[in-house]
């Protein structure tokens, strides 16, 4: 039998405001897994939703957010500036990652990210700022190229998944890959 899922909807506190979030909780979880889409998306991304999904079936709990506040994110819609702001797309993930350590609930778990395409950059640059914190790290088609230098201060686990048909990614990713530590 399949574990209790608890889900609700959270506000999380961010330096401009608040973001919205979705948090699903497998009841006796031990890990939560936060979401990072990629540009021009949000927590309602149908590939995030469905990875979610059976991670919560699997029993690891999730985050899906977005990353741009409601006021931001109708200034992103006119110059689609922010979405790449790699820098205050890893610091959302920061202050969710402490949301979670003071939420009574999350507090106690271990943590992880997944991104993709930009937020997989903006999770490479917040797991390098917390290493301590992030356990793992997995990029779905994502931008590691973006997160800069800040791939040689990865701690976490990290997994990079790029289709076969995406040269480009590929090889952006590959690049990402002899950048990191050596504990991908």
């Amino acid at each position: 039998m399949a574990a209790k899922i608890i889900e609700s909807n959270v506000q999380i506190p961010v330096r401009n405001g608040m973001i919205e979030g979705n948090l699903g909780m497998p009841q006796g979880t031990g890990a939560v897994v936060v979401f990072a889409h990629g540009s021009g998306s949000s927590r309602f991304s149908p590939r995030n939703r469905q990875v979610a999904g059976m991670l919560r079936n699997a029993g690891l709990g999730t985050l899906l957010i977005d990353l741009l506040t409601e006021e931001e994110e109708a200034v992103d819609q006119l110059t689609a500036e922010l979405r790449f702001d790699i820098g205050l797309l890893a610091g959302r993930l920061t202050s969710a990652t402490e949301w979670l350590m003071k939420n009574e609930t999350t507090a106690p778990l271990r943590i992880g990210y997944f991104g993709a395409s930009t937020g997989a950059a903006a999770a490479l640059v917040a797991a390098a700022q917390q290493p301590v914190y992030i356990g793992a790290v997995v990029s779905r088609g994502g931008r590691p190229d973006l997160a800069g230098d800040a791939l040689a201060g990865v701690r976490a686990p990290t997994l990079l998944i790029v289709g076969e048909n995406d040269p480009e990614v590929i090889e952006m990713n590959r690049t990402a890959f002899d950048m990191l530590p050596g504990i991908t």
